[in-house]
C-alpha cells in the first residue's frame, strides 16, 4: 500500500469514527421517555414547569402550552413534546426548523403524507402538516436518508425536521385533526 492510499484510508477511518460517535451521541440524547430509566424520585422526566425551562430542565413541558392531548412545538427551543391524556408527556425531542416559522397559536393537523419530496428537495417521510404561511405548508417530517441539507437562508422551507424514530412517533400520534400548539 502506498503512503498516499494509507493516508486516505486513515482519513476515511477517522471520518467514520467521528460519524459513529456523533450518531451515538444523538441516539443517546433522544432515548424515548418510555425506554429511559425512571427517575429516583418517581416523577416524570418531562413534567410541566412554572420556572424557566432552560435553567433546570430544558426538556420540561412548558406550563403555557395548553391542556389535553396535543403536539407542542417551541420556536425558541426547537423542541417538540407529544402530550397524551392527562397532560402526560409521551415523548420529547429536538427538531431542526425550516426557514419559515408558523406564528405562535393553536393549529390542527390538516394533512399527512407517508413520503414526499420536501420543499428543499430532500426525500422525506412521515409528513404531518398543520399550518400554512403565505402559501408555504408547514409541518413535521423526517429525512429518509437521515441527512437533511443545511437550510439555505434564501430558500423558503416549511419542513420541521425530526429523526426517523421521532418522525415515526409523530406519525402515530398526530393524525388528522390532532391539536398542535406553537409557542415562542
Amino acid at each position: 500500500m502506498t503512503s498516499s492510499s494509507a493516508g486516505f484510508v486513515t482519513g476515511l477511518t477517522a471520518a467514520a469514527l467521528a460519524g459513529v460517535g456523533f450518531l451515538g451521541h444523538q441516539a443517546a440524547a433522544n432515548v424515548p421517555a418510555d425506554l429511559a430509566a425512571p427517575p429516583a424520585n418517581g416523577s416524570p422526566a418531562a413534567a410541566a414547569s412554572k420556572s424557566p425551562r432552560a435553567g433546570r430542565n430544558p426538556t420540561a413541558l412548558p406550563a403555557a402550552s395548553g391542556t389535553g392531548e396535543r403536539v407542542v412545538y417551541t420556536l425558541s427551543g426547537d423542541r417538540v413534546w407529544l402530550v397524551g391524556r392527562g397532560d402526560k408527556v409521551r415523548r420529547t425531542f429536538a427538531v431542526a426548523p425550516g426557514s419559515v416559522d408558523p406564528e405562535p397559536g393553536s393549529y390542527a393537523v390538516t394533512s399527512r403524507s407517508s413520503s414526499v419530496t420536501g420543499t428543499d428537495g430532500t426525500p422525506v417521510e412521515h409528513v404531518v402538516r398543520f399550518a400554512n404561511v403565505n402559501g408555504l405548508p408547514i409541518g413535521f417530517s423526517a429525512a429518509v436518508n437521515h441527512v437533511a441539507p443545511p437550510v439555505d437562508p434564501g430558500a423558503r422551507t416549511g419542513g420541521i425536521r425530526e429523526s426517523r424514530a421521532d418522525g415515526a412517533a409523530m406519525w402515530r400520534f398526530a393524525t388528522i385533526g390532532a391539536k398542535v400548539v406553537v409557542i415562542r
